[in-house]
Order: structure tokens, then C-alpha cells, then sequence
């Protein structure tokens, strides 16, 4: 029997797909542009944003007798055992293989935004709290972790990472992001493509692009950023990680910019993202974002007009259903309505990654192999050291933390012995638990009471809830108070409780008017303080909150951005000094809850003037961070003068002159004092972690080339301009250690699709 040169893994995958589609039928064809979400609430209370009038009814057996490209969500769905879950994933893929003509297997895809969506999988801390943690290395571990175990489950794609950049903390899906600082999301994010990828799992870079920006931090709303910001802010990460990371998926954002979404936008899926930035792979749908250019932006009249926008412009796969690539699309190819070589182009490049991932193999097997475990030792392990890195010391002014061991500690606060606390939205137990309040946990997670009592064994630790997240009830407040008044010290631990859509103070469509802490939480806050005792404050959140009011009344301050299933024992080894503090801040904190609705890349006019009564100052600036150690910097950086094509080194010594190790976070900034258009006061371009034991010093050197001065010009290309840069070594954006003055010189240079993206660094040590 001879075998089709479509099943022969010795000829180029081109090949075997060219042959492949030349003996497939058009329905054939199109079903390899839509995934099937089996199981999908349709009663109005689901997971996905108009999850029940977006679901299209199909019958499964007919269905499959063509094949399917996708299989949505097979874990993230209900609570299932994995090796079941696993076994069940199996035996749908031998269905569809034996159902259609060829036995092509589905791409089955996960969400993975803070581990794998999958009841007992290890739940990592949030990607704000990656972004805290200033380590690419160690998000690309996690991220690689992350990865085996959707592999070693039978999934290929992972609906991650988000490259967002913060615009407005409002917006509920900070949490879901790595900071407000392009390149800090850029560089992090790029890690945790190459750490999935390496897994064998396909990454998807999303939202694409422009969805944080939204007016008024509404979740899915109108974009109104010029070209400029969108060109210089919003697109950086997503390219950074193209080239560097090489993800095999990207995924179309719900919103729309200056009046055209994305999902039917060519310049931006097929002009930008093909053709100049040389994307190979597959563009997916948000989920069910091809029916919203219909119901929700009204640019289509039906379904099929919908299906012809999103495939034009460059949209492959329709997920997590078929209600526009399904019959409509099939319907109006026969009609002549929408070309077919449209359906060609999308199903060819659908069929390609199918091939890369093997499952064009006669031998392909869907059978789990080995043993699945999704929150092994080793990932907790990980767990724990990334929620570590990620707890930010904002303040210690008297230095009341660490915690003395025999210490009388008082716990109070609503966000203290709620294991959800260290949770974000698209953890299991907050996405799906929700709808299963009579499941367990499926992992372990200590709170921050139990963590801290096992912590300080010593101590006397007593506790008090004080109030609700968001119930507005003060009823608690006198026992908390009361529980205080005869403690040394007050741990307040306050915060979010992650939900989806209007169901949580934190997560997909949970926006907020403005940065006030939930509830009364505030309000308790101010009575503690009341009492005289020490109060430090313990912030388990998604987004930072206005903390001004508070200001110099509180002994200390801990930020810790949903740290995962171990965030309790490494906020509680904070609180008693065995950890010591690394984390910086990913985004500001602002001092007024209504004043900085903004981020620090702010140009002359957004910042603190004579103009205006406002002052959008932060309290803590973006990359503030402190350590229970000191560090002291020397650098010999003086002026020098580069052409608009050179690179310029910049090198500062950090020395650890506290008594114990800990981690500084070396940050380089660039302040560009006159543009022919208005550019941020200062903007991160570089950065490199540093662990130092006690006396040790590391020399850190930043490779600078001209092509990061690079930005936006009035004709809307990205240019470099001659004239006097500065560069900062800064341990944030406004704690400035000693500057550069740099002048480029020759001509305006435009730098081509290759240009340098990211700051090299070197560390060597001790100097």
C-alpha cells in the first residue's frame, strides 16, 4: 500500500500540505477553521464574555465526519480529574480521526495565563507579579513548566501570554498583564514564549493588539490611541516576542481602534504582522470575536459578512465555536459571496502547524503517556520561588519588619485566611470553582494566617476578618479593632477577590471608577491605624490602589500582585525576614484614588505642573522596591558623543553593604530632553537583577545602541534622531544613581525590520 505524500514525513511539510488540500473538499476545509468548545455553559453564567448567545448549536457525530480544527478547553471547562481528563481528551481525538476522511487529529488548546487551567495544576503567581519579579530567566522556567505539563495531558496550544501594556489601572485585566512599560513587558513576555515553546506547546501572543488601551479602563471597549502610542507603546512587546521568542500563534483583540476592530483589520493581521514582521504561524480568534464584528461593532450584517472580514483580514481559526466559519462561511464560499481561496489560505496555514506538531504522522497516538502530575514538587517549588521574587516592599520607615519571633501579631483583614486571595481570575479555582462550590480545591494553598502562624511559631498570632472584599457591612470592625489594641503589631492583609465579570473586584470585566481599596476596606484600614498600634499593610490585589491616604501613618506596606498556590509562606517569609524582599514594581501605585488614572510614561504635560490642580505624582514609581539590605553604587559614566548608527557602554558597580543577600534591580532609563514630537520624561530600555551576598560588589554593564532611542516621527516612520539623550542607571524611574549625556550625531537615520530591541547586559563579580 502506497502512502499519500500527505502522511510522509520525509517531504517538506509545504509539500505534504499542498498535496493534502488538493484532495480535501471545501466543507472539509473550513472545518479546519473552527473549534468545538464541548461542554460550554449555555445558561447565561459562563466563562467567556456572551458565552450563551454566542454558542452554535452542531451535532457532534455529523460534525467530525469532516474533522475539526480545534478542541477548546477540555480541562478548563468543569473540574476534572487530569488522568481522566487526559483519557477523555484521548478518546475524542480517536472519534475524530476515525470520523473523517483523512484522521486528522484537533489542536487541543488551554488557557495557561498563570499555569494551566486544569483542576490540581499548579496555580503560579499572576503575570503582574512576573513583571514584579524583574527575571526572565525564571518566568521562562515556569513558563517551560508550564508547558510540559500541558504536553504530558494532550494539549498542544496555550493561550498565553498576554502583552498588554497597562494604560489605566482600572481596567480589570491588569492583573492579567506584565506591567505598564513596554519593554518590561516585552522582555518578560518574550521569556515565557521561548519557556512554552521549548515545551513543544504552541505559545499565543495576545491580545493583538491595542485592548488595555480602552477608554475609560472598560473591558471590551473602543481604543481611541494614536498612531504614535499605538506604534510606540502597544506593538513593541508584541514584536520583541515575534522575533525573539517565535511563537507559532497569535490572537486577534476584541476591540476596536479608531473605529476599526481588530478581528477585520488587514494592516494589522496580514500587512504588519505577515508581511513586514515575517509571522508564519496561525491568527485565532478571540474567543468568539468574529460574531462581535456583527453583534458588537456592527461592521458586519450577518455571519457570513462576519466570517468574509475576519478571514480578509487575516483571521485563521474561529474560536471556540463555528458560528460564523462554520455553515455561514460554507454557505457563502458556494454562493461566490466569499472567495475560496480565502478558506484555502487560512486552512494551508492551519494545516502546516498541524503538521509541525506531528499530528499529520500515520502514527500519531493520543494516548497520555506516563504519568500526569500537574503540581509536582518541583512546580510548587517554582511556585514558591517566583511568588518570593514578586512580593514588593514598599515602605519599612522605622523598620518594625522584619517581625521579631515572639512578637504579639493581631491578622486582620478579609484577604487573610481566604486561600482565593493569592488567586487571580484565570486561576482554576477563581475561572471555573466558581461554578462548582461544592468541589475542593484540587491544590494546596496556605493563607496568609496559616502561613505566618507557621512562620512565626513563637509569636502569638491572633486573627479578625474586620469586613467582607466589597460588602460595604462594617460590623467587624470593633473585634478587629479590639484584636489590635492588644497586639505589638497589626498585619492589615486587604485587597481583591479575583472574578469574572462583575463577580470579583479583580479580573475580565471587573473595572472599576476608581483606585479606592474595595469596599471598606479603607475605612478599616483607618480604624486600625486609629489605635496607635503598628500597622503594617499586606496588599493581595490585581491592580495597585491608592495609598496616599495613608501616607506616613502606616509602619510598613507589602505589595504582592496574586501570588499563587505558595504566595502565603512568601508573603509570611517577608513579614518575618526569611525572605528577603526583590519584588519592583511593575506598575505605580498612586498617591489619589481619581488623580493618576494614567502610567508613568508620561510626556512634559502629563506630569505635575502649574496648570492644573492635579498633581498624577505616584507615591511609589514604577520599578520602586525595597530590600531589608542596603546597596551602594559607583559608576564612572561621563558624556560621550555616538553617531545615530553607534552604541555607547554604561557600567555601574552595585555593592551589597548590608549584612545579609539579597537582590538589587539595576534599571536603565532614557530621558530624551528634545523630540520633534513629545516623548515620555523617561522610559525604561533596560535592566538586570543582581544577587549580591554581604561585601559583594558586581560590575553591570548595559550595552546601549541608538536603535533604542528610536520612536514614531509626524510621517509615521520609526526614526533615530540626532541630538543629546540621556541615559539613567536609576533603582526606579524617579530614583536616579547617576546619568549619561549622550549626543548622536550624522543624519536621521530609519532603522530597518532588523533593528536592536533590548539592552544587553553583562554582570561580572565581584568587582
Amino acid at each position: 500500500m502506497t502512502t499519500a505524500p500527505w502522511r510522509d514525513p520525509a517531504l517538506p511539510a509545504a509539500a505534504r500540505v499542498d498535496d493534502l488540500l488538493s484532495r480535501m473538499t471545501l466543507q472539509e476545509k473550513t472545518a479546519q477553521l473552527y473549534g468545538v468548545w464541548v461542554g460550554a455553559a449555555t445558561d447565561g453564567d459562563g466563562v467567556a464574555p456572551l458565552q450563551s448567545e454566542m454558542t452554535a448549536d452542531y451535532d457532534w457525530d455529523e460534525l467530525i465526519t469532516h474533522g475539526l480544527g480545534q478542541l477548546t478547553r477540555s480541562y478548563g471547562t468543569s473540574p476534572v480529574d487530569p488522568a481522566l481528563g487526559a483519557q477523555a481528551l484521548a478518546r475524542a481525538q480517536r472519534r475524530i480521526t476515525a470520523a473523517g476522511r483523512f484522521g486528522i487529529p484537533a489542536v487541543a488548546h488551554e488557557e495557561c495565563l498563570a499555569g494551566f487551567t486544569a483542576w490540581g495544576a499548579t496555580a503560579y503567581p499572576v503575570p503582574l507579579a512576573w513583571g514584579a519579579t524583574f527575571d526572565p530567566p525564571l518566568v521562562e522556567e515556569m513558563a517551560r513548566s508550564i508547558g510540559e505539563d500541558l504536553r504530558s495531558a494532550g494539549v498542544h496550544q496555550g493561550l498565553a501570554p498576554v502583552l498588554d501594556v497597562v494604560r489605566d489601572p482600572r481596567w480589570g485585566r491588569v492583573e492579567e498583564t506584565i506591567g505598564e512599560d513596554p519593554y518590561l513587558v516585552g522582555t518578560i513576555g518574550t521569556a515565557y514564549v521561548r519557556g512554552l515553546e521549548s515545551a513543544g506547546i504552541v505559545a499565543t501572543l495576545k491580545h493583538f493588539a491595542g485592548y488595555a488601551s480602552s477608554a475609560g479602563a472598560r473591558n471590551l471597549a473602543p481604543v481611541r490611541a494614536g498612531v504614535r502610542e499605538f506604534a510606540d507603546v502597544t506593538l513593541p512587546p508584541f514584536e520583541m516576542a515575534l522575533r525573539e521568542g517565535r511563537p507559532r500563534s497569535v490572537m486577534a483583540a476584541y476591540n476596536d481602534t479608531d473605529g476599526i476592530p481588530a478581528s477585520a483589520d488587514p494592516a494589522l493581521l496580514t500587512e504588519l504582522l505577515r508581511e513586514q514582521w515575517g509571522f508564519t504561524g496561525t491568527v485565532v480568534a478571540d474567543y468568539f470575536g468574529i460574531g462581535f464584528l456583527q453583534t458588537l461593532h456592527r461592521v458586519a450584517g450577518s455571519p457570513a459578512e462576519a466570517a468574509h472580514a475576519a478571514l480578509s483580514a487575516g483571521i485563521d481559526v474561529e474560536l471556540p465555536t463555528l458560528k460564523c466559519y462554520g455553515k455561514p462561511l460554507l454557505e457563502a464560499v458556494a454562493a461566490g459571496a466569499v472567495p475560496e481561496s480565502l478558506v484555502d489560505r487560512a486552512a494551508r496555514r492551519v494545516l502546516l502547524q498541524k503538521c509541525e506538531l506531528g499530528l499529520l504522522d500515520e502514527g500519531w497516538d493520543p494516548e497520555p503517556t506516563g504519568t500526569i502530575d500537574l503540581d509536582s514538587a518541583a512546580n510548587r517549588a517554582l511556585a514558591r520561588r517566583l511568588a518570593e521574587e514578586s512580593v514588593v516592599l514598599l515602605d519599612n520607615p522605622d523598620g518594625v519588619l522584619p517581625l521579631p519571633p515572639d512578637t504579639r501579631v493581631a491578622v486582620v483583614g478579609p484577604r487573610a485566611a481566604d486561600a482565593l486571595a493569592m488567586l487571580g481570575c484565570y486561576s482554576f479555582p477563581s475561572h471555573v470553582l466558581a461554578h462548582h462550590p461544592d468541589v475542593p480545591m484540587g491544590v494546596e494553598i496556605p493563607t496568609v494566617l496559616e502561613a505566618l502562624r507557621a512562620e512565626l511559631p513563637d509569636a502569638k498570632v491572633t486573627f479578625a476578618q474586620g469586613c467582607d472584599t466589597s460588602d460595604p457591612d462594617p460590623s467587624g470592625f470593633e473585634e478587629a479593632v479590639a484584636r489590635t489594641a492588644e497586639a505589638d503589631v497589626c498585619v492589615a492583609v486587604l485587597g481583591d477577590r479575583a472574578g469574572l465579570f462583575g463577580r470579583g473586584t479583580s479580573g475580565e470585566g471587573c473595572d472599576v471608577t476608581d483606585l479606592r481599596l474595595p469596599g471598606v476596606q479603607g475605612e478599616l484600614l483607618d480604624r486600625l491605624v486609629e489605635t496607635g498600634v503598628p500597622v503594617v499593610l499586606v496588599l493581595l490585589t490585581g491592580r495597585p490602589y491608592a495609598l496616599g491616604r495613608w501616607q506616613g501613618r502606616l509602619a510598613a506596606v507589602v505589595q504582592a500582585f496574586f501570588p499563587g498556590e505558595e504566595g502565603g509562606p512568601a508573603v509570611a517569609g517577608v513579614l518575618s525576614g526569611r525572605v528577603n524582599p526583590s519584588g519592583r514594581l511593575p506598575v505605580s501605585v498612586p498617591q489619589l484614588p481619581g488623580g493618576q488614572p494614567w502610567t508613568y510614561l508620561q510626556p512634559p504635560l502629563g506630569l505635575a505642573g502649574e496648570v492644573s490642580n492635579l498633581d498624577p505624582t505616584p507615591l511609589y514609581p514604577f520599578g520602586h522596591g525595597r530590600s531589608y539590605t542596603t546597596f551602594a553604587w559607583d559608576s564612572d559614566a561621563t558624556a560621550a558623543q555616538i553617531g545615530t548608527d553607534g552604541s555607547y557602554d554604561m557600567t555601574v558597580n552595585v555593592r551589597n553593604t548590608g549584612d545579609r543577600e539579597g537582590a538589587e534591580v539595576v534599571q536603565l532609563y532614557l530621558h530624551d530632553p528634545v523630540a520633534s514630537v513629545t516623548r515620555p520624561d523617561v522610559r525604561l530600555i533596560g535592566y538586570r537583577r543582581v544577587e549580591l551576598a554581604p561585601g559583594e560588589t558586581a560590575r553591570v554593564t548595559f550595552h546601549f545602541d541608538a536603535d533604542l532611542s528610536a520612536f514614531t516621527d509626524r510621517t509615521g516612520r520609526r526614526v533615530v534622531e540626532p541630538g543629546i539623550l540621556e541615559l539613567r542607571l536609576a533603582a526606579s524611574s524617579s530614583d536616579v544613581r547617576h546619568t549619561a549625556r549622550l549626543t548622536l550625531t550624522g543624519p536621521l537615520r530609519v532603522p530597518g525590520p532588523e533593528r536592536t530591541l533590548r539592552c544587553e547586559t553583562e554582570v561580572s563579580g565581584p568587582a
